[in-house]
């Protein structure tokens, strides 16, 4: 495997747990349950420990796409300095959702309004995440690709060619 698979490969998980952590979060609001809130907050723990894994990938997966001669280099930057604050956000959530943990074991009495918080900073970080998974997918996915962002017509037949 290259460094393009591995990220490949672990791209995904920092997009997905936020997801499923404000599912799970939403759903311990509704049936009132502490132990479940406490689920979401691991859930998105164990998110910012991916979106290690897909930060400390990335630049490999740069090197690969760049030996390939696709002329993605204003992709890449977009999705680089998107994917940045998407990790710092991914960190934070992490770092917050372990205060939070504590806070509700503790029974603190503002937890709640800490749990509500967590939940809305997940929503941001859910849309931040929808945009670095999109502007991944159109390094090498030029249909996903919208009018305005994508290349001149001679660099896209560049990449046509690459992937044939």
């Amino acid at each position: 495997m290259n460094a393009a698979h591995w990220h490949l490969t672990v791209n995904h998980l920092p997009l997905i747990f936020p997801i499923v952590g404000a599912l799970v979060l939403t759903v311990g609001f509704i049936i009132k349950s502490d132990a479940v809130k406490r689920t979401s907050f691991l859930i998105f723990i164990i998110g910012a420990l991916a979106s290690i894994a897909a930060m400390s990938t990335g630049e490999g997966a740069e090197e690969v796409i760049e030996q390939l001669g696709i002329n993605s280099k204003n992709y890449i930057e977009t999705h680089e300095e998107i994917a940045e604050t998407f990790s710092i956000l991914s960190y934070v959530l992490g770092a917050v959702s372990l205060f939070g943990m504590w806070v509700n074991i503790k029974r603190v009495s503002f937890s709640n309004t800490l749990n509500w918080a967590i939940l809305a900073f997940s929503i941001a970080v859910i849309m931040v995440g929808k945009e670095t998974g999109t502007t991944g997918g159109e390094i090498r996915h030029t249909e996903i690709r919208t009018s305005e962002n994508s290349p001149s017509p001679n660099s896209q037949n560049i990449e046509e060619k690459d992937d044939d």
